[in-house]
């Protein structure tokens, strides 16, 4: 059992590092893993770059990238529900505590858009609330680009090479 699975790794890792299919490998899995799905990306993104360390920048960057644009479609998301909501039904809107929080930080809240189970409706949540955009979409990528630094890095330092041959 154990060969198979490090023969399943070592071809795994072997594909991931094609830029072909890593890359674009990475662009999917954190465009998904951003929209409300729930999905993990960073174990994808420390693959390819562990099968490939001379791709780190380009890997982290096409996350970044991805993660961007599946929190821009989650904005997107929340935007057009509210427009449609107010459509239907003329009513008050909602003042939680959340939504308050929100709107008092405005577009800055979008750096938290990196956490993990609030950072994706949060995205969905400032379209909704009409925060604007371009801010909303800078500070979403600086928090994304931050976390798939950190986290590589993390994993790459704290992983022994053991674990994966």
């Amino acid at each position: 059992m154990e060969a198979w699975l490090g023969q399943f790794i070592s071809e795994l890792l072997a594909a991931l590092a094609l830029p072909q299919v890593g890359l674009v490998a990475v662009f999917v899995i954190t465009f998904v893993s951003a929209t409300l799905l729930p999905l993990g990306s960073e174990p994808a993104v420390y693959l390819v770059v562990k099968a490939d360390p001379s791709m780190f920048w380009a890997v982290i960057l096409v996350a970044t990238v991805g993660n961007t644009l599946g929190g821009v479609t989650s904005w997107w998301i929340g935007y057009g529900a509210e427009k449609a909501v107010e459509a239907v039904k003329h009513h008050e809107p909602s003042h939680s505590r959340a939504m308050r929080w929100l709107q008092r930080f405005g577009p800055k809240a979008c750096l938290m858009s990196w956490l993990p189970i609030v950072g994706d409706p949060l995205c969905a949540v400032a379209g909704w609330l009409k925060l604007p955009f371009w801010p909303c979409v800078g500070w979403m990528a600086l928090g994304k680009f931050l976390r798939f630094l950190l986290y590589t890095v993390a994993l790459i330092w704290l992983i022994p090479e053991t674990w994966l041959s």
